[in-house]
């Protein structure tokens, strides 16, 4: 039944003088979704909406999948387009869509029209008072509700009619590539994608870095970031994924650094050498999956350690979230079966029985002294050699 959707957004509706550029950015990013789905698409824009018409034979489910997952977009309304020819057309136009869309008549209902055609010979309040008219007359058993009606019958006249009445919600959010770019810190967990998501819904273009210790970490744990990486591309875009290969620092800290300190050294150091590649390719901010006190490299005083080897802006979209609602968004954006695959990541491998919790950062730096014969070539070679995998769906 249905050949085109109406794409409704929310916050770029707001955006002023500026709101042209997000929703051309928007258009841009349905179309990416599109080339993913049987059948060719046109996607247009016509004064502050946006319009998909089928142009062949399509999947209606998979396409719909597919467009819930760009960013920016508030609801997809699947709707029936007809040509103005009269009033009476429109009447009968309207009575045809709701007997074809829903078989079992007994629910109660409201039109609610709107006339952007300013010479229609009816106002919007004269639509919505003879089309109700037509549909209790055609449907007996039909009820109206102007307060909470179960189903809202939309009717825009403009070039064209449009009627709908479904409205499937989509990610909301902002266009992804409004808001600059920033690099994630991508390991094999529950949490780090999750929070490339959520950056993403705000409009940032994402980068990401994974910090590979073979052969403490195989080849599949490895596989398993490139697949979270290409999930996420699904709602970010392509995500060029750096690759790093992280044994060589890693193992001089296990043998010059105490044992408790590990992971927070490691964590310093993963954040010096995603900084430097975020510079190289022109990120303005670091993306983290940390969550306040998940675990002990997470704790405020973990944190503060962390941030002091940063200049750039660190972003950390879980921090107020517990574990089971970061377990529900995974869910919801389809990574979490994925995250729990048992591929370890370098983190685990390397990790203390009693790590500290509380880390004073004049005893880490301190302690970070007995690095400093080649720890700094060991940093360029890991930048340097790092493997650029292009995750994309």
């Amino acid at each position: 039944m249905f050949k085109a959707f109406l794409i409704k957004f929310a916050e770029i509706g707001v955006k002023g003088k500026n709101r042209d550029l997000f929703e051309a950015a928007l258009a841009q990013q349905i179309k990416y979704a599109l080339r993913r789905c049987e059948g060719q698409f046109a996607v247009r824009r016509n004064r502050g909406r946006i319009y998909i018409e089928a142009l062949s034979a399509f999947d209606f489910e998979e396409t719909v999948e597919n467009l819930k997952t760009v960013c920016g977009i508030s609801s997809i309304c699947p709707m029936v387009q007809a040509k103005d020819e009269g009033v009476e057309k429109l009447c009968q136009d309207v009575v045809d869509y709701v007997a074809a869309q829903y078989p079992e008549k007994r629910f109660t209902f409201k039109v609610d029209a709107r006339r952007a055609q300013k010479n229609y010979p009816l106002n919007s309040m004269e639509i919505n008072a003879l089309l109700g008219e037509k549909l209790l007359d055609a449907f007996p058993q039909l009820r109206v509700d102007v307060h909470k009606p179960e189903v809202m019958i939309h009717v825009e006249v403009r070039e064209k009619i449009y009627i709908y009445s479904i409205e499937i919600p989509g990610p909301g959010g902002m266009p992804v590539g409004t808001n600059g770019k920033a690099m994630l810190l991508l390991s094999g967990g529950i949490d780090s994608p999750v929070a490339g998501y959520m950056v993403a819904k705000r409009g940032v273009k994402i980068d990401a870095v994974y910090f590979h210790a073979p052969p403490y970490t195989s080849e599949r744990a490895k596989q398993k970031v490139v697949d979270l990486a290409r999930l996420v591309a699904r709602y970010s875009g392509p995500i060029y994924l750096h690759v790093v290969n992280f044994t060589e620092i890693q193992l001089a800290i296990y043998e010059k650094c105490p044992h408790d300190e590990l992971t927070i050294i490691m964590r310093r150091y993963m954040m010096r050498i995603a900084e430097q590649i975020a510079k190289k390719t022109e990120c303005l901010g670091l993306v983290t999956g940390e969550s306040i006190g998940q675990v002990a490299s997470q704790t405020m005083q973990s944190l503060a350690v962390t941030n002091e080897v940063c200049t750039m802006p660190v972003y950390r979209p879980c921090i107020g979230l517990d574990k089971q609602e970061i377990v529900e968004l995974a869910e919801k954006i389809g990574t979490y079966e994925t995250s729990i695959l048992p591929f370890e990541d370098c983190c685990t491998i390397f990790v203390a029985k009693h790590p500290v919790t509380k880390p004073n950062l004049g005893v880490i730096k301190r302690h970070e002294e007995n690095l400093k014969d080649g720890i700094e070539e060991m940093v360029r070679q890991a930048v340097e050699t790092a493997e650029l995998i292009v995750a994309e769906v």
